[in-house]
């Protein structure tokens, strides 16, 4: 569905100002236009910038850059960009920290001194999915895979646990353990230290405080601010989105529902569903857990088996803003009526539900902004880059077929025709001729002929692939290449960016990773050598 987004197949499934054309086109054409998701007045735009600033003050990082970035925001005609993701363990997967670098590069490369726009990262503290969170993945310069998994508590958002000493000494042993230039291990455990200090009140840090300065350290310099939303400043500042979804409960899960048929009328999988009586809110109980608000008839309740009446939702709303969260069919939205949002940088998945979620935006008067595929970056060390120039192949041709990539340079090398593409090609033109002459003699083996050949070919490529998956295996016995390739661009099966921590690289290379990184054009889907 991503894929079709970028080929602009399904304008019809976003905001009716953009233009047809890239997204780079609409955003360019959104911010001439001096377009946003929510014109905020005088007053809103004060409030929100006050209400960052103290957030940021509050986990001690009030830099320069920091408030830069917020007097900016202060402009009358400012904009920003936002992208967002789960509050992992040391930052979890390499494509959180690529998501809130491309905001500071979008951000670069669209704003004018008469209109700023800065990079904002949401940080998704009111999450509730421990196990999405818990775990980080190394790769250190001996090539050991090292993960760690700390025991979060499930069930309650995760902005809500506090941080714990006993995680601070594994990921520390973590990282003394493994094979690294002692130089950059002891930058990353200084990272670590600052991050665990007490907050600005004396208080310990939650686990999406630790999170929030690990991303600062990384990109607070080049302009991105953090919003954490269940600060409360800016809970209360979300509260009348809130508010206005609880006075319709169901009106939001019908459209979306009702995009969820479009999309499926035309062959594709809504990533949505909202079942009958699913709002999209949660409400925190006062046992700490995040649970589903439904609605029938005049009742809410959650499985639990409590019940509420819209006003005793709408007084808790009032007295802590925070307890009443949005569902994933509702956070954008809530999102881009705070923010004046030009973009809004998402991964593939998240293309694909944004799709359904154009109705939502129109309900509560908020204009959905550009929708931006994210900057997609792997990383390829020394050692993997000349694996790969001398198979001829691409990280991205690795990671769709491992044994086939290295199978393919191998019977090239060997000259092992039977599993090359030409001679199947070849092969596949004799029996069509076949197929032809027969279909001459008798037109009735027409049909019958040209199933064979369909069925041969499908038959020998199959046979092929085995023979190439044959080659690869016999060949990561004697050296163990394919396996380099795996361990690296697959690691536990998962792409590269998709399981391994952005600070693998910076403890293995230091920080012209950063740099390499920030020199990236947004958007980009790229392949990085580290020199």
């Amino acid at each position: 569905m991503a894929a079709a987004y970028r080929r602009g197949a399904l304008h019809d499934f976003f905001s009716q100002a953009q233009p047809q054309g890239t997204p780079r086109e609409w955003v360019r054409h959104w911010a001439a236009a001096g377009e946003a998701s929510t014109q905020l007045g005088a007053e809103q735009r004060a409030a929100l910038v006050a209400a960052l600033r103290e957030y940021h003050a509050h986990l001690g990082l009030l830099t320069p850059a920091t408030a830069a970035a917020l007097d900016a925001l202060a402009h009358p005609a400012a904009r920003v960009v936002v992208a967002g993701q789960q509050a992992g363990l040391l930052t979890g997967p390499a494509y959180a920290v690529h998501k809130a670098a491309d905001a500071a590069l979008l951000a670069r490369e669209l704003s004018r001194e008469d209109a700023p726009v800065v990079g904002v990262f949401w940080i998704a503290s009111q999450d509730h999915d421990a196990e999405e969170v818990a775990w980080v993945s190394l790769l250190d310069l001996e090539e050991q895979l090292w993960r760690e998994v700390v025991d979060l508590p499930a069930g309650q958002p995760v902005g809500r646990v506090p941080w714990q000493p006993e995680w601070t000494a594994a990921l520390g042993r973590l990282l003394e353990g493994l094979a690294a230039p002692e130089p950059h291990r002891r930058a990353v455990l200084a990272r670590l230290d600052a991050a665990v200090q007490p907050l600005s009140d004396g208080s310990a840090p939650g686990w999406a405080d630790v999170f929030a300065r690990l991303m600062h350290g990384l990109l607070g310099q080049h302009g991105l601010l953090l919003l954490d939303p269940l600060f409360p400043p800016l809970a209360r500042l979300m509260a009348p989105a809130i508010a206005r979804e609880l006075h319709g409960p169901l009106e939001g899960p019908a459209r979306i529902e009702a995009a969820a048929e479009r999309l499926s009328a035309l062959g594709l999988t809504p990533q949505l569903r909202r079942p009958a009586g699913a709002t999209n809110l949660f409400l925190e109980g006062d046992d700490g857990g995040r649970r589903l608000l439904r609605f029938s008839g005049d009742t809410f309740s959650t499985d639990d088996g409590r019940t509420y009446t819209q006003a005793e939702l709408l007084g808790l709303l009032d007295r802590d803003p925070s307890r009443i969260t949005p569902a994933a069919g509702l956070r954008p939205t809530v999102q881009d009526s705070l923010l004046p949002n030009l973009a809004l940088i998402l991964g593939d998945g998240e293309i694909a539900y944004l799709a359904q979620l154009a109705g939502v935006y129109d309900l509560h008067g908020v204009q959905q902004p550009v929708v931006w595929p994210r900057l997609s970056v792997t990383w390829l060390e020394p050692n993997v880059a000349r694996l790969l120039r001398r198979l001829g192949a691409t990280a991205a041709e690795v990671q769709a077929d491992p044994q086939g990539v290295l199978g393919r340079s191998l019977a090239a090398e060997r000259e092992l025709s039977a599993a090359s593409q030409e001679r199947l090609a070849a092969l596949g033109r004799e029996w069509q001729a076949l197929s032809a002459e027969l279909a001459a003699l008798d037109p009735t083996l027409e049909r019958g002929s040209e199933r064979a050949r369909q069925y041969t070919e499908r038959h020998f490529a199959a046979l092929q692939q085995r023979a190439l998956a044959a080659l690869a295996r016999q060949e990561d016995t004697r050296s163990g290449q394919l396996s380099r390739l795996q361990t690296h661009l697959l690691p536990h099966g998962h792409p590269q960016e998709r399981e391994l921590s952005f600070l693998t690289y910076l403890l293995k290379h230091g920080p012209v990773v950063l740099d390499l990184l920030l020199a990236q054009q947004a958007g980009a889907q790229a392949e990085v050598e580290i020199p």
